[in-house]
């Protein structure tokens, strides 16, 4: 069957949506407003967005309808890692270099991660801050706009598609398209194969934000340095924000500690090359040092 596909640049990365008919004019336009709209709340890298007056000051902080599950999905995430995946770590990845001037500098400061109860409480749509602090959603909110960018184009009639957004995926339609698992090491290289059907399966790897020995954008929270005990993590999941915000938690929790709150399938890998896996992740991998919980090894899942 011919596809078409729509290219564009959004929140500083490539997009791809593959559809069997070419998107409209109208629908594509009205993708391009919703993707500012939340980029003009969301983004700590432009000036004029509500994260950054609220680093500006404390204060009552009113967010649009969408921020909900948004900030619940975090909440739910932050207590699972025990506070290691946090909204919080803007300003830490601000002092190590990962500012809005992309400085790749770090800074002689050090800048402590807030402890959510400390220093801010979420009720519904509205933040309360006690002090400025600089939100970061970068764990979960590409997946989540690409869940909000699926529903503008479902509003319109576009019931099939592919939507990637530089690794985070969405699909639906009747053909599941198999997806490779790139190779944290080698991006020539898969490490398996995912066939992916009326899901989402977000990746995540230190090196796709990394500006220096040791520096990259996965922070925990708890002791404010980038996490160098994972080497890439991918999540299967019903949503793109439960994949993405997933995908960044498997750094710092196991998948038992995640999976009583979400049901998701997944992949990890560490720097050694060991792989771990759910039993019932849809596909394959290219390696016999694989295993999942429960003890038995192998090197495809089923």
């Amino acid at each position: 069957m011919p596809h078409a596909e729509l290219a564009f640049e959004a929140i500083g990365a490539p997009w791809r949506i593959t559809t069997p008919d070419p998107i409209a004019v109208e629908v594509a336009e009205a993708i391009e407003t919703r993707i500012d709209e939340f980029d003009a709340v969301y983004s700590r890298f432009r000036a004029d967005s509500l994260v950054t007056a609220i680093a500006g000051e404390s204060g009552t902080w009113e967010f649009p309808a969408d921020a909900a599950p948004l900030f619940a999905l975090y909440r739910t995430l932050y207590n699972a890692t025990e506070g290691a995946m946090s909204p919080l770590v803007g300003g830490r990845l601000e002092d190590l270099g990962y500012d809005r001037d992309y400085t790749l500098a770090p800074r002689n400061e050090v800048v402590d991660v807030p402890i959510w109860d400390d220093i801010m409480h979420w009720d519904g749509t509205r933040l309360v801050t006690t002090a400025p602090v600089l939100v970061d959603v970068g764990a979960a909110g590409k997946g989540y706009l690409v869940d909000i960018v699926a529903g503008v184009m479902r509003d319109r009639g576009v019931d099939e598609y592919l939507i990637d957004a530089s690794g985070d995926l969405l699909h639906r339609g009747d053909e599941p398209v198999r997806v490779g698992l790139e190779h944290p090491f080698d991006p020539t290289q898969a490490i398996g194969i995912c066939e992916l059907s009326n899901a989402a399966l977000c990746a995540s790897a230190p090196g796709r934000r990394s500006w220096g020995p040791g520096l990259h954008h996965i922070l925990d929270a708890t002791t404010g340095l980038p996490t160098d005990t994972v080497a890439a993590t991918w999540a299967l999941a019903p949503s793109g924000l439960q994949a993405d915000g997933l995908a960044t938690a498997l750094f710092f929790a196991a998948a038992p500690a995640l999976s009583a709150s979400f049901n998701f399938e997944y992949v990890r890998m560490f720097p050694d090359s060991r792989i771990e896996y759910s039993r019932s992740f849809p596909g394959e991998l290219f390696t016999a040092e694989s295993s999942h919980p429960g003890g038995s090894t192998g090197g495809s899942s089923s």
